[in-house]
């Protein structure tokens, strides 16, 4: 992420946007976010936004179900690895969510919101999801998975209850060859504790012995050989273990595709409803977007400070208008980088599709944001607050063109004032002349008399409380309120014109107040905006299908009556079997023609209309009546 968006505290907007995803698909989308330079890709970005909100407003936090490490248990599958129950539990977890997401998303084609469409590419894999389901509870294996595994564990519990009976019996027949009177376990084998004395009189084998040397623990040969089938019992068990899990993994693998699909999508749900979440968090709104440089802020507020505390920033610039630039003064903090960095972050927020806290915000789409806010000392590298200062903005001015935004806070300061304000006055020159938008702040009195003579730039002010000498934060636009800086811009490499027009500034004509330079400002390719097609005329999409054509609706393949013409988005209103349905064009094909099902002055409102409003019109032809009304769908 470049510096300036770090200026700018965008990367803490990303950090809220991945606290509130839920899959690692998501906070790579999300990591990855940036201002977005086609036009049309960021309409689409705002309106997936949009519905997401809405979708979240009317039905609640969707339920995105949690996939770590999901993707890599499919790829295991693929290539032969046994996966384990847990493994398979959590696919099957993952699969009973995709189902739950796609009645949420269902809900929202009542709507006819373009997000719900995504519940059509999602695919529950419902006969795996209930194998699973079935075969897997609580991380194992059930015990009615498959007949033959109920057998052998039905048949392991009765060993189980044999051996410990046997070996009680013997226990209870010679209570005087017994150290304890209780069965014990060593080694995995049920042994009886001997006394060392009676180690002959038992049947059996030793397996153990206490410290002291006085008792034996030995397995009597009758529970031996209970033990033995018991042992050939387990093996048959892990054996039916093992089929079970390689059946459901093979299944898994054949599934691989569909559920690496699942996984994509709910990667781009999972990132689209966390912008809907950081609206709904915000109360934010949705902003419009232009690229006729125009940037309208209405109650707007910085995301990442408190609403109770937040004081609304208004703020207005049009270029078409005449406003290239605002310069803004006042007294220290008074808000003044507060206000631009309000500016600039929102600016960002709304050019990477997500919603802005403000009332109304209308934003210009920029081929980049380029700031200078802070005193960016650096002590490593020898840099000064001016020096820091200055370096950052031939940096700006090397890349500006007439699609940038640039910020600068303080312009001039950290040096001699008349000088500094020779420079602020010369650096202003050069943003004019690259014909970007740009936002200054400084303190220089200067600077606000030249806003006021140069055509283009207009003074703001924030306002300060005269009596309590206290500010009040906010902005006024329209109104302003109340060392060797030459040689050190020559050196960083300012252009000959530049430190020239500072020199005339500070100094008027004093020849020998600056050095003279003869370095040029080289400018860099950077790419720029890629405006949005105009749309196809109404009239070449609204003739291709007719009142009352039968179409064949794709990929269902499901025949329907068209009841409306094409619209100016391209949808048809479509009758099918109970429900009359908005479709894109492209999904539909001509099947029967209207005019070979019906005759040329057919009622289609037979068809289309409901009984109510078929009798309604009965009635109207008549005579008048005044409590009648017919309801049209819009």
């Amino acid at each position: 992420m470049n510096k300036h968006l770090q200026t700018l505290e965008f990367p803490r907007i990303i950090e809220q946007l991945k606290e509130l995803s839920l899959t690692d698909e998501a906070a790579a989308r999300i990591a990855e976010l940036r201002p977005i330079l086609s036009e049309k890709e960021l309409k689409l970005a705002l309106r997936d936004t949009t519905e997401a909100r809405n979708m979240i407003d009317t039905f609640g936090t969707p339920p995105i179900p949690g996939m770590h490490g999901i993707r890599s248990l499919v790829e295991g599958a693929k290539k032969g690895d046994m996966l384990m129950p847990e493994n398979l539990e959590q696919i099957g977890v993952m699969l009973a969510s995709v189902r739950r997401l796609k009645d949420y998303l269902t809900r929202g084609k009542e709507k006819q919101w373009g997000l719900a469409y995504k519940s059509d590419e999602l695919d529950d894999v419902g006969f795996l999801r209930e194998e699973i389901k079935r075969a897997i509870r609580g991380t194992q294996i059930d015990d009615y998975a498959t007949p033959e595994l109920s057998k052998i564990r039905r048949e392991k519990i009765i060993l189980g209850e044999r051996i410990k009976t046997k070996a009680e019996s013997l226990l209870k027949t010679h209570k005087e060859y017994f150290s304890e009177s209780f069965v014990v376990t060593r080694n995995g084998h049920i042994c009886l504790p001997v006394k060392k004395e009676y180690k002959l009189k038992i049947n059996g084998s030793v397996i153990d012995q206490s410290a002291t040397g006085s008792t034996f623990f030995m397995e009597p040969a009758a529970v031996a050989k209970l033990t033995e089938e018991l042992q050939l019992c387990q093996i048959a068990e892990d054996n039916e273990e093992r089929k079970i899990l390689y059946t459901l993994t093979d299944q898994v693998a054949e599934q691989a595709d569909i559920l690496t699909a699942d996984i994509n999508i709910i990667g781009v749900l999972d990132f689209v409803f966390a912008k809907g979440k950081l609206s709904a968090g915000m109360t934010a709104k949705v902003p419009a977007i232009n690229t006729s440089r125009r940037i309208v802020i209405r109650n707007g507020r910085h995301p990442l400070l408190a609403k109770e505390t937040c004081v609304p920033l208004n703020f207005a610039m049009n270029q078409e208008a005449g406003i290239q630039g605002v310069i803004i003064t006042g007294p220290n903090t008074g808000g003044k980088t507060v206000a631009i960095k309000t500016v600039g972050l929102l600016n960002v927020m709304a050019q990477c599709g997500l919603h802005t806290p403000c009332e109304e915000a209308d934003f210009c789409m920029n081929s980049q944001v380029l700031c200078d806010i802070g005193d960016g000392q650096n002590i490593t590298e020898n840099l000064s607050t001016f020096s820091a200062h200055i370096t950052n903005i031939l940096e700006i001015l090397k890349t500006v063109n007439q699609e940038f935004l640039v910020i600068l806070d303080e312009l001039g300061s950290g040096t001699d004032p008349a000088e500094g304000m020779g420079i602020a006055i010369a650096i202003l020159d050069q943003l004019k002349k690259s014909g970007c938008l740009f936002v200054v702040t400084t303190h220089y009195p200067e600077v606000k008399t030249y806003a006021e003579k140069e055509s283009g730039i207009v003074n703001a002010r924030m306002t300060f409380d005269r009596e309590t000498l206290s500010p009040l934060y906010q902005m006024e636009i329209g109104k302003a309120g109340e060392s060797c800086a030459l040689h050190i811009a020559r050196r960083l490499g300012m252009p000959g014109e530049m430190i020239e027009r500072a020199r005339q500034a500070a100094y008027g004509s004093d020849p020998a107040a600056a050095p003279s330079s003869d370095n040029t400002l080289k400018k860099e390719y950077i790419p720029g905006i890629q405006k949005a097609l105009p749309p196809k005329p109404i009239s070449t999409v609204s003739e291709k299908f007719q009142l009352g054509d039968c179409v064949m609706v794709y990929p269902d393949k499901k025949l329907g009556i068209v009841a409306k013409k094409c619209n100016a988005r391209g949808e048809v209103l479509v009758q099918l079997q109970k429900e009359k349905r908005l479709m894109n064009q492209k999904r539909l094909k001509l099947h029967v023609a209207a005019t070979e099902l019906y005759p040329e002055d057919y009622d289609f409102s037979i068809i289309f209309d409901t009984v109510e409003n078929r009798k309604a019109r009965h009635q109207m032809g008549k005579h008048y009546q005044p409590d009648l009304e017919i309801l049209l769908e819009e």
